[in-house]
């Protein structure tokens, strides 16, 4: 698994990139590194603290002077801008650190070489061959660079069949933001409209290749009004169609989102969050939109909310948005985050052939009785094109409507209407099955998260459970509408504990943690909140239980020494 955090400013600055790697399931980016590398000075002193004792601190001779007196760490002095410059020479001067770099971490943990130098010949071929010679260069020389006493010392790495895993399917390697273009590409969606944002803007990027390649269409257009706009007449026609952005758009698009549960159109939204208000922080983690997306437009505008928990899940989520959106005759928002969006992650690859679904329009033929809106059912909407045998034709406006959609201002209608529209959302929670839940279920603490947060709470959980606390470990993937009877669940806890990266508010509590506790009013659910841009540590997340558990007054039996260890981790 990959973590990056990257500067927003087009003049560049300090950027992160960090590999967790081992033969076990990789939940999180993990707490702190066995390895750090650093080019300059700065990147020293901002990062030293993210090296764990007795870890090895590699840094370039040439630019970074460690203190003389930390002896936490084992230090190894690198040339890099020397090695580099040696390798590549002429006027590349020291471009190629990284790559240089890349051939020296290749060597110590003995990676693919073969492999890593058919993707650097794909990552430059596109460019002036010059490039990629000065980049095979670069890699050879810091393959070469002499620390074989290092790798024997510190990492010693059996071989394995790189082939095999236990599911015994080949797997495949992207970041969240493909998973979820190619997701939505397999679940039967063919068009779409978008403006760049980021973090969106890959999706968008990839939906434009591939649409076109199956018969269809993304367009991207002038600003975010019109890509919601645009999007809602691709669905107008019968082709489920998807739009998407970052928290600043979506607020943009607001008004159109209104129409479409109005109109009761199907529609999928990607909202990938990032760090704000307004432009804030555009290359940082944070799940701050989520009261945004269920509650940001006019009027009673209920609406379904789903959030991946990892990249894997980013490709799995876009079918169950499109088989909620068509089913339902709803807009469905996807919330995934920064974090997501730029890690890569491998996982098995999926079944396309079984999974492929067809993205044909239903243009049955509607009999007699055929009503657009009807009170008794869920809608189901008719695209231009449908026989309908009455010979009356649908219209579809903003404007409250009756069962035909003809604009209407009955007191009545509208209260029906407004029933109608809530009631299918009703009926998506009730379908819904229960949340993934790990560990106890029941006993001192439940830790409930969403979106990306679900790998360091897997982890934490494990942390908390080994202290010998009875604790669980609840995911939602739906958001909004929740699946019922959580309150059953959360009654068997002493504390329910809910992370996520937004602000406490004025309320001292995080978004999602605030509407578990209006709708089930529970004081005993609590939060645990961050907004440093980053994603969470494990140890985080243990420290926050155990603030709340030491709060609990739980009775005698957990004893001092319990807690401490929690803290601790």
């Amino acid at each position: 698994m990959t973590y990056m955090t990257i500067p927003s400013t087009i003049s560049g600055g300090p950027s992160i990139f960090q590999v967790r790697m081992g033969t076990g399931d990789i939940l999180s980016a993990g707490d702190r590194a066995d390895m750090l590398v650093v080019f300059y000075q700065h990147s020293y002193d901002a990062h030293i603290s993210s090296l764990r004792p007795g870890g090895v601190l590699v840094y370039d001779a040439d630019h970074v002077k460690p203190a003389a007196d930390d002896n936490r760490f084992t230090n190894v002095a690198v040339p890099i801008t020397t090695g580099t410059v040696e390798a590549v020479g002429g006027t590349s001067k020291d471009k190629g650190k990284n790559i240089y770099v890349l051939g020296l971490i290749a060597r110590i943990f003995d990676l693919d070489v073969a492999k890593l130098s058919a993707l650097i010949k794909e990552r430059f071929g596109g460019k002036d061959e010059s490039i990629v010679r000065n980049s095979m260069l670069a890699f050879d020389a810091g393959y070469a660079w002499p620390q074989n006493n290092l790798r024997d010392l510190f990492y010693r790495f059996e071989a394995v069949d790189r082939a095999t895993v236990s599911s015994g399917r080949p797997q495949v390697t992207m970041d969240g933001n493909m998973a979820l273009a190619y997701g939505l590409i397999a679940a039967g969606v063919r068009h779409g409209a978008g403006y760049p944002i980021t973090p969106w803007s890959s999706i968008m990027e990839t939906l434009r290749a591939e649409f076109p390649k199956y018969g269809g269409l993304f367009v991207q257009c002038e600003d975010e009004i019109a890509a919601v706009s645009t999007a809602l007449g691709f669905s107008y026609t019968g082709q489920l169609a998807v739009t998407g952005s970052a928290g600043p758009g979506l607020s943009l698009k607001m008004e159109a989102l209104g129409w479409a549960t109005m109109s009761e159109m199907p529609l999928i939204v990607i909202n990938v969050q990032r760090g704000g208000p307004s432009t804030g922080m555009p290359t940082n983690v944070e799940q701050s939109d989520l009261l945004q997306a269920i509650y940001g437009s006019h009027g009673d505008s209920p609406r379904v909310v789903l959030a991946p928990k990892n990249v894997e899940d980013c490709f799995y989520i876009a079918f169950e948005a499109a088989r909620i959106a068509r089913e339902y005759s709803t807009p469905v928002l996807i919330l995934t985050d920064m974090a997501l969006a730029s890690r890569i992650e491998a996982f098995d690859e999926p079944d396309l052939p079984k999974l492929m679904v067809d993205p044909k329009p239903d243009r049955s033929d509607r009999g007699a009785d055929f009503k657009p809106y009807p009170l008794d059912k869920i809608t189901r909407h008719a695209p231009p094109g449908a026989k309908i045998a009455s010979g009356k034709y649908p219209t579809v406006t903003g404007l409250e409507h009756d069962e035909m959609g003809h604009p209407t201002g009955s007191p009545k209608l509208h209260t029906q209407m407004t029933a109608k529209r809530r009631e299918k959302i009703k009926a998506l929670a009730a379908s819904l099955a229960a949340p993934e839940l790990t560990g106890d279920t029941a006993g001192d603490v439940l830790l409930v998260t969403w979106g990306s947060t679900w790998g360091p709470g897997r982890e934490a959980i494990g942390r908390i459970r080994a202290t010998g606390l009875k604790a669980g470990h609840m995911h939602l993937r739906h958001v909004h509408p929740v699946p019922n009877r959580l309150d059953k669940t959360f009654a068997g806890y002493r504390k329910v504990v809910v992370a996520e990266i937004n602000d406490e508010g004025i309320y001292g509590f995080g978004q999602f943690a605030m509407m578990l506790r209006a709708h089930y009013a529970m004081p005993h659910i609590v939060s645990v909140t961050k907004t440093d841009g980053l994603t969470f540590k494990v140890s985080e997340l243990v420290a926050g239980v155990a603030k709340h558990i030491q709060s609990a007054a739980l009775d005698a039996t957990l004893g001092v020494s319990r807690q401490s260890a929690l803290a601790k981790g």
